[in-house]
């Protein structure tokens, strides 16, 4: 192959074969990709399926912490693990743009393959199509992911009680500045790293060990704030946050200060919100924090019948304020 992406390798003919095997195959192979059929044939699970599709459109491609390629994997594992399923396969298709570095896509086609190794999920069918240059940004890539639910109930947006507590695994914002910072050619004082990771396995010591989890959500687009608006709605309760309780990293609240940004309404793509009942959070609390991936968790609110579909902040200074849902894009091309 050469350096440059050409519109040939998306043809479907020998030049696409070739690009296919020589780095498709090798970074994301599989027995079941490796029949190279038009659809997967996959063992029927125990349980209900869970299914999530998402478009990976992330600038820049390449970030302290990830790339679009990982950000692709975990992004579909972590929202088909929150309806408490186990991941089992995933499916990509690529959108590049003629002169696109092959060298940068072999990058993140590994990448791909190691968070998917990490993840315990195969990549089980996909497609390539090459655009002319200037139809499309470097590269987007879909994927959809397909788990098995493992959790009964499973947890849902819609499960939220009174009397519940809302845990975050982690801080916020980290990736949401990491991109900015990024974009942007910003540099602060200490370094600042995207949270990406798939937290399927996390996930699942909490759904197996509680006796309930009621919701799980990652807070992406839009942050925990808008996250949070959006179970108050789906479950009709209320949910009082403390503000002094919200985990946040100096550097990150600090570029935020100078950004004019709230950390509150940046994508994170490693951070759980888990609600359930109070009397099962102590449990929860040490299941999370004994994984890497939640050792910062801790109790940030509560949820209440008053104000229905409403969020309520109790601020540093003892005051209240409403936390709406963001309007619009804080931040476009975050994921």
């Amino acid at each position: 192959m050469g350096n440059k992406l050409l519109l040939d390798q998306g043809s479907g003919g020998l030049a696409s074969h070739r690009l296919v095997n020589e780095v498709f195959f090798r970074h994301l192979g599989n027995p079941i990709l490796g029949r190279m059929d038009d659809a997967a044939l996959l063992p029927r699970p125990k349980g209900p399926l869970a299914v999530s599709t998402d478009s990976f459109t992330v600038d820049p491609i390449f970030f302290p912490g990830g790339d679009i390629g990982s950000l692709a994997v975990h992004g579909t594992v972590n929202d088909v693990a929150m309806l408490g399923a186990k991941p089992l396969y995933l499916t990509c298709g690529f959108i590049l743009e003629e002169g696109f570095d092959l060298d940068d896509l072999d990058r993140i086609v590994a990448s791909m393959g190691q968070a998917a190794r990490k993840a315990r999920v195969k990549v089980v069918a996909g497609d390539t199509k090459v655009v002319p240059r200037g139809t499309a940004d470097k590269i987007f890539i879909n994927t959809t992911g397909i788990g098995e639910v493992v959790a009964s109930p499973s947890p849902s947006g819609h499960r939220a009680r009174p009397g519940d507590v809302v845990i975050i695994s982690g801080s916020m914002g980290d990736h949401g500045l990491t991109v900015l910072s990024c974009r942007q050619g910003l540099a602060f004082d200490a370094p600042v790293e995207s949270d990406c990771a798939s937290l399927n396995h996390l996930i699942l010591k909490l759904v197996t060990g509680l006796p309930a989890v009621h919701v799980l959500r990652d807070p992406t687009r839009g942050g925990l704030a808008t996250s949070v608006n959006e179970i108050a709605q789906q479950s009709g309760v209320g949910v009082t946050l403390e503000e002094d309780a919200i985990p946040v990293k100096p550097v990150v609240r600090a570029g935020c200060d100078i950004l004019g940004l709230d950390p509150l309404y940046l994508a994170n793509e490693g951070k759980i919100i888990c609600i359930l009942p109070e009397k099962h959070a102590a449990k929860a609390l040490t299941i999370m924090r004994r994984d890497p991936l939640g050792r910062d968790a801790c109790i940030i609110g509560r949820v209440g019948a008053e104000n229905p579909g409403k969020v309520v902040m109790r601020t540093g200074l003892g005051g209240r304020r409403l936390l709406g849902m963001l309007e619009g894009e804080q931040l476009p091309r975050i994921c």
